[in-house]
């Protein structure tokens, strides 16, 4: 089948593999470069890469609303668009290039977390599954007909960035699966009732509350790794915690003190204590929680504080 493909990120890299592998890829739509790592070098996204170690032809449109798009992607000739977290809306002309449609590859089971980061929003929330769902895209948020959809569990200890890069390869198998029945499946409408939002995330969602509970704030990490990550204000400046776990007891101290438990300290929240594992103090090296502790010289009582 001919293929146009929209993507950006690496999660959407397992499926343009698995297309190029099953399908012809006649093209590849992405965002511009941009300015990244240490000295902000102007930088690939990794879809780019890909498509040009295979020698396939790239664009890279700041705007697919602008005039002319449609009539650029329609030289492709494409039977159907293949989109997995591309970054931009598309309207209903570009949508309607492909002869057959264009399928989305979405990390959730929809109408669950319709949006930009519904992996992060799953764990943040404390949901124990999700999913990937490939669905008929219409000029709406996540909103078109669902194809087809798997299910997985969420590991208890696992973050947004280690999920992600287990539906990363799900999506790819159920993208070619839709694919390869296409012919047959009956799409069905989403019941929009039942939607919820997962909203691009801003460095200020990773803000740590210490008066909420000690499993909420745990989640809150998990969903934050990798980015934005989870940030706290001590003593010393800011320190980001990449990952904790929650202990279901009772103390007496003000949210966000250090106390003793057992052999190192933890967190007190407005419910239970958090324990944290690996945190990062800013322009440092992630190091273990007790090896910040004693680099740190921090005791019972310190205060942690939101930013």
């Amino acid at each position: 089948m001919r293929v146009l493909f929209y993507g950006t990120p690496a999660f959407a890299v397992p499926t343009l593999e698995a297309l190029l592998s099953h399908h012809e890829v006649v093209g590849v739509v992405t965002q511009p470069d941009r300015p990244a790592h240490r000295g902000q070098r102007l930088t690939e996204p990794p879809v780019k890469a890909l498509a040009r170690a295979s020698g396939i032809r790239v664009l890279q449109p700041a705007r697919l609303r602008d005039a002319g798009w449609p009539e650029q992607l329609s030289v492709f000739a494409p039977e159907v668009a293949v989109v997995v977290a591309f970054g931009q809306i598309l309207p209903r002309a570009v949508l309607d290039v492909p002869a057959r449609g264009s399928i989305n590859v979405h990390g959730s089971v929809l109408p669950r977390y319709r949006g930009a980061a519904p992996i992060q929003w799953a764990v943040i929330r404390g949901e124990t599954d999700t999913g990937i769902t490939t669905f008929q895209m219409d000029p709406g948020m996540d909103t078109g007909p669902v194809l087809l959809s798997a299910a997985t569990p969420i590991g208890p200890d696992e973050t947004a960035g280690e999920l992600a890069a287990r539906l990363a390869e799900l999506g790819a198998q159920v993208l070619l699966d839709t694919l390869a029945r296409l012919d047959g499946l009956e799409p069905v409408p989403q019941r929009d009732a039942e939607a919820s939002l997962a909203p691009r995330l801003k460095k200020s969602d990773g803000y740590l509350r210490w008066d909420r509970s000690a499993t909420e704030l745990r989640n809150l990490i998990r969903g934050c790794n990798p980015w934005p990550g989870a940030v706290t204000v001590t003593p010393l400046g800011p320190l980001t915690l990449w990952r904790a776990h929650a202990v279901a007891t009772s103390v007496d101290a003000i949210p966000g003190t250090l106390v003793a438990h057992e052999r190192t300290l933890a967190i007190t929240t407005g419910e239970g204590l958090l324990v944290p594992t690996e945190v990062q103090p800013e322009s440092r090296r992630a190091v273990a929680w007790d090896e910040y502790l004693r680099g740190a010289r921090l005791l019972a009582g310190a205060r942690f504080t939101s930013p």
